[in-house]
């Protein structure tokens, strides 16, 4: 997901030429305090502790039960510090429905909230690693209206669009889709907000991707962010809280005090040392960071959420497998390393 680095004046043009969304394959891309630190020696939560579903069902609920059987009774207990906590839903597919009534069912049965990421905006990822989304504008703001219908009164949080502001801003989406872009999500907001219980928070990238907060300021007004409850940041990324808190603080400021979220699911190591190629990419050596909880101590922070699945890949790099793909051993090593 999430990039860093803007392509050049040449890629872009050669983009735009062909009539292709992509950047380019050599750049280095993306991605995705007060209260908990990064560190995974910070206290974890207990699942009961926080007011967010759990999925009984999830790829690492269900390689829990795999290593049962096959008597990996320590890797099983060590992979339940991804399996009893939750994480969010990505409904995939023309379709989001069915995922999401599952959700809401099963959230309602135990009175938490469920948590999800609405990923499917046309000319999605630059036609990278998660290419893909709607067809067109039409068929994108069908998928919505589908998308906020399941969810009905449930008690919601939906991150919308992972990568598709920040991608207007590095300049990897070509500038003929960005009118449309702003105009999408602007109408997702307003759409979602019609859902009583859903709360929406519009992706902002991360700060080692967007290093300047004020070039987010206006991309998001134009996105429609005064009518959202807020922003996301580190969605699929490695960044640690408090890099994260300072960056989402300078750019709640310039927004006049917009409160945002945090991606904790694979920032307690922070993230790869060095400026590497694809350091966002499956990097080794990560582990799970501060679990989800609404106890943040910061008041300007809601949330801080596992939006990234841990343990699905980012995509084809370092030995992985297509980017959503469980990869269980990945899993095992995030897990592994934290604390608790």
């Amino acid at each position: 997901m999430s990039r860093r680095s803007a392509v050049t004046a040449a890629a872009l043009a050669l983009v735009s030429a062909l009539l292709l969304p992509g950047c380019s394959p050599g750049e280095e891309p993306r991605r995705t305090p007060v209260g908990p630190p990064s560190a995974p020696a910070a206290s974890a939560a207990p699942a009961s502790g926080s007011p967010f579903w759990v999925d009984p069902e999830s790829d690492a609920a269900r390689q829990v039960r795999t290593y049962e059987a096959e008597g990996r009774a320590e890797d099983a207990r060590v992979l339940r510090r991804i399996a009893e906590r939750p994480v969010a839903v990505w409904p995939a597919g023309d379709d989001p429905v069915p995922e999401i009534a599952r959700a809401v069912r099963g959230a309602a049965a135990g009175n938490r909230t469920a948590v999800f990421v609405a990923y499917n905006i046309p000319h999605r990822d630059c036609g990278m690693y998660s290419a893909g989304g709607a067809h067109d504008g039409q068929a994108y703001r069908d998928w919505i209206e589908a998308f906020a219908s399941a969810i009905g009164d449930a008690r919601a949080i939906v991150v919308l669009e992972p990568d598709a502001v920040p991608h207007v801003v590095d300049g990897c989406t070509p500038a003929q889709y960005h009118d449309e872009r702003y105009g999408l999500l602007a109408d997702a907001i307003v759409r979602l907000k019609r859902q009583p219980g859903v709360r929406v928070y519009l992706d902002a990238g991360n700060p080692a991707w967007i290093e300047d907060p004020g070039k987010l300021v206006e991309p998001l007004r134009r996105a429609g962010v005064a009518r959202a409850d807020g922003f996301a940041l580190n969605v699929s990324n490695f960044q640690t809280n408090e890099a994260v808190r300072s960056f989402g603080a300078t750019l709640s400021g310039l927004l006049g005090g917009v409160h945002f979220t945090v991606d904790t699911s694979r920032n307690g190591a922070g993230p790869l040392p060095g400026d590497r190629a694809e350091a966002w990419c499956n990097p080794p050596g990560r582990s799970l960071g501060v679990p989800p909880t609404d106890r943040t101590g910061d008041a300007l922070i809601d949330a801080y959420l596992w939006i990234k699945r841990p343990g699905e890949s980012d995509g084809q790099c370092r030995g992985g497998p297509a980017a959503g793909t469980w990869w269980p051993d990945y899993a095992l090593g995030l897990a592994r390393r934290a604390a608790s």
